[in-house]
């Protein structure tokens, strides 16, 4: 780590409104009391605000009543120490979040969270590089987010909007079915159709045998007739004899 680096941060503290509940610096300056004149001045409400005086950066993370300051180097990347802030804030949270902070006295928690501070300060200079690269990473994910809901306005602007989408979904499903039934009923239908003239044709085939039959045997007893035939010449050669 080099030396510029391992100077970033000058001074850190944590307050409940305009109450510094926790405090840490390795160095002597006027920078105390510049940070509680710009505390005094910061807006109520969550966000974050940056200063700039004599060469450094006072950056305040604002949040639920309580305020969050770091002083740094003008040398010092934003991004480094906005990280620093929201590291600070979550672990301050986790620590005080169930009311020991809401009545805590002025820098009463300085030998709890002073400590704290100073790790902190040091994680974040050692893994710049890291915090560097996480935070363009997520620039990255974030045009990407934005060129995608720009995208879905263009879509809505055109009308093509999910929910028509969805109902056009729905009404080519519900056609497709009914497409489906409507086959299996043509088919169905043929199907019927077919063996009704099957039967026709068997029925005019049987009617066809049956005139046939009729006209060679003249009745329904071929066989009574074929044996009077072959009988009546019998006869007539015993009467010869």
């Amino acid at each position: 780590m080099s030396d510029e680096k391992s100077s970033w941060f000058i001074y850190g503290f944590v307050a409940r409104g305009t109450v510094v509940l926790a405090e840490y610096t390795e160095y002597t300056g006027n920078f105390a009391a510049i940070a509680a004149r710009c505390l005094d001045k910061l807006p109520s409400s969550n966000n974050r605000f940056t200063y700039a005086c004599d060469g450094h950066t006072f950056n305040f993370l604002v949040n639920d009543g309580y305020a969050y300051c770091v002083v740094a180097k003008e040398s010092a990347p934003k991004h480094v120490s906005v990280a620093f802030l929201e590291r600070v804030k979550a672990d301050f949270k986790k620590r005080y979040g169930g009311g020991k902070a809401d009545t805590a006295l002025p820098k009463s928690l300085n030998k709890e969270f002073g400590p704290v501070l100073k790790e902190h300060m040091q994680y974040i200079i050692e893994h710049a590089d890291e915090i560097e690269k996480l935070i363009k990473v997520k620039a990255q994910v974030s045009e990407v987010k934005s060129i995608m809901l720009d995208n879905i306005e263009k879509t809505m602007d055109r009308g093509e909007k999910l929910r028509d989408l969805e109902e056009k979904t729905t009404d080519l499903r519900n056609q497709a079915q009914d497409f489906k039934k409507q086959g299996t009923k043509v088919r169905r239908k043929m199907w019927l159709q077919n063996k009704k003239i099957k039967l026709v044709i068997l029925g005019i085939l049987l009617i066809f045998v049956f005139i046939i039959w009729m006209s060679i045997c003249h009745g329904f007893d071929c066989t009574k007739h074929s044996g009077e035939e072959n009988k009546q010449p019998v006869e007539d050669n015993q009467g010869l004899r």
